[in-house]
C-alpha cells in the first residue's frame, strides 16, 4: 500500500499527459509561452481572481508576494507555528521577523481570536496557511488587516479549490479572499507537476506587475536587457505548465473523490478509541490535501500500522517555533499550546482518489484492532 499513488493517477490520464508533454517537445518553446499564459488565465478563472503569476514553487510564490508588498528588514509578519517552515521561512529570509499566533485545535489553522495582540507598529502582513485543505477564517483576518490596514498573503499550498463563505451566499475560493494568494504544484499536492511549480493569486494589478517583474530578474518586457529592480529567477517551466492544464480539468472531480474518501474514514472511525476525526467548519468546504486525525496514541498507532504495511505521515512532529533555525527568535515550549498538542496528536492516512474502498476498510479495521488491544 503507498501514502500516495501518483502511478496510478497518471495512468488514468497518460494518454493526455503525453500528449501535452510533446506538444511542448515538439514546440521547444520551455521557458514561458503560451502554455504558460494559458495556464496562468485558466488558474485565475479557477479561483476567482483577475490574475495569476507562475513561478518556480509555492516557497518563490510566498517570497515573492512578501517582496511585492515590500517587507523586509524591521518588519513583522504573523503567522503559524503549525505549518511547513517555508511560510516562516521566507520571511526571515527577507529580514522580516515571523511573529507566531497558536491554532485553533479543531481545524489547524491559526486561530484569528490571538491575531489582534499581536500587532505592533512593525507588523506589515498576515499569512495564514489554510492547513491539510480547509480555509482559516478569512472574514476575521480580513477585517483585523482592514483595521490596522495589513496586507494578508494566503498560503493556500494545499488548499486549492476550497471554499468559504464570507457572507449570505457569498463562497470564495482559496487565494482570492486575502491581497494574494499563494499556490504550490509540488507533486503531492491535490493539483501536483511533475517537478517543481507554484502561482500567486491577486486581484491587485500592481502586485501582479511587481512580481512579473521580479520572477524574470526585473527585467523589462519589452526590453531583455533592461532591469528595472533586483529580481530573482523564478519561472514555471512550459512542459509543468502543460501538464498542470490537463490535470486542473479533472481538480473538482478529484476533489469530490477524496471528499468521498473522507467521509468513508469519518463514519468508520467514529467512536474508535480516543480518535478525532477532521472538523469541517460550517462555513467551509474541505478539499482534504490531508485526512487527519488526533490521537494521543499516536506513535504507538503508527508503529502498529507501520507492521501491518500501513502507511502514514505525520504533518507536523515540531512546530516551527522549537525548530532550531527559529531558535534566534526567542520563543520557548509552551508559548503555543495548541501547536505542541497537535504536534504530538496529528496522524494523517492515506487519502487519494483512486484509493480503493477495499484498502480504507483495511485501514478502518486494523485501526479498530489497535484500539481494541490498547
Amino acid at each position: 500500500m503507498k501514502f500516495l499513488d501518483l502511478t496510478a493517477q497518471y495512468k488514468s490520464i497518460k494518454k493526455e499527459i503525453d500528449a501535452a508533454i510533446k506538444k511542448v517537445l515538439d514546440s521547444s518553446v520551455f521557458i514561458g509561452g503560451k502554455e504558460v499564459e494559458e495556464f496562468e488565465k485558466e488558474v485565475a478563472d479557477f479561483c476567482g481572481a483577475k490574475y495569476a503569476i507562475g513561478v518556480n514553487s509555492g516557497t518563490d510564490a510566498l517570497f515573492l508576494s512578501l517582496r511585492a508588498i515590500e517587507a523586509g528588514l524591521g518588519d513583522e509578519v504573523i503567522t503559524t507555528p503549525f505549518t511547513f517552515i517555508a511560510t516562516a521561512e521566507v520571511i526571515a529570509n527577507l529580514g522580516a521577523k515571523p511573529v507566531f499566533v497558536d491554532i485553533d485545535p479543531k481545524t489547524f489553522n491559526i486561530d484569528s481570536s490571538k491575531i489582534e495582540e499581536k500587532i505592533t507598529k512593525k507588523t506589515k502582513a498576515i499569512i495564514p496557511a489554510h492547513l491539510f485543505g480547509q480555509m482559516a477564517e478569512m472574514a476575521e483576518i480580513r477585517r483585523i488587516a482592514k483595521k490596522y490596514k495589513l496586507k494578508v498573503i494566503e498560503d493556500a499550498a494545499q488548499a486549492i479549490g476550497a471554499k468559504q463563505q464570507l457572507a449570505t451566499s457569498n463562497w470564495q475560493l482559496a487565494g482570492s479572499i486575502g491581497d494574494v494568494g499563494c499556490l504550490s504544484f509540488f507533486p503531492t499536492k491535490n493539483l501536483g507537476a511533475y517537478g517543481d511549480g507554484g502561482m500567486v493569486v491577486t486581484n491587485n494589478k500592481k502586485i501582479t506587475d511587481k512580481i512579473r517583474l521580479l520572477r524574470k530578474h526585473g527585467s523589462y518586457p519589452k526590453e531583455k536587457y533592461l532591469n528595472l529592480i533586483l529580481g530573482t529567477n523564478s519561472r514555471l517551466d512550459a512542459l509543468q505548465a502543460a501538464i498542470l492544464r490537463v490535470k486542473l480539468k479533472y481538480l473538482s472531480k478529484w476533489s469530490k473523490e477524496r471528499a468521498k474518501k473522507a467521509e468513508f474514514y469519518s463514519k468508520g472511525l467514529k467512536g474508535v478509541g480516543d480518535i478525532v476525526t477532521p472538523y469541517i467548519a460550517p462555513n467551509c468546504t474541505h478539499i482534504f490535501h490531508q485526512y487527519t486525525i488526533r490521537t494521543k496514541k499516536r506513535d504507538k498507532l503508527v508503529s502498529y500500522l507501520k507492521s501491518q504495511g500501513i502507511p502514514t505521515m505525520i504533518y507536523y512532529p515540531l512546530p516551527l517555533h522549537l525548530q532550531p533555525a527559529f531558535k534566534y527568535l526567542g520563543y520557548k515550549k509552551g508559548d503555543f499550546p495548541e501547536a505542541e498538542k497537535a504536534a504530538k496528536e496529528v496522524l494523517s492516512l492515506p487519502i487519494y482518489p483512486e484509493l480503493s474502498g477495499k484498502s480504507q476498510d483495511f485501514i478502518i479495521k486494523k485501526i479498530k484492532e489497535f484500539y481494541r488491544a490498547h
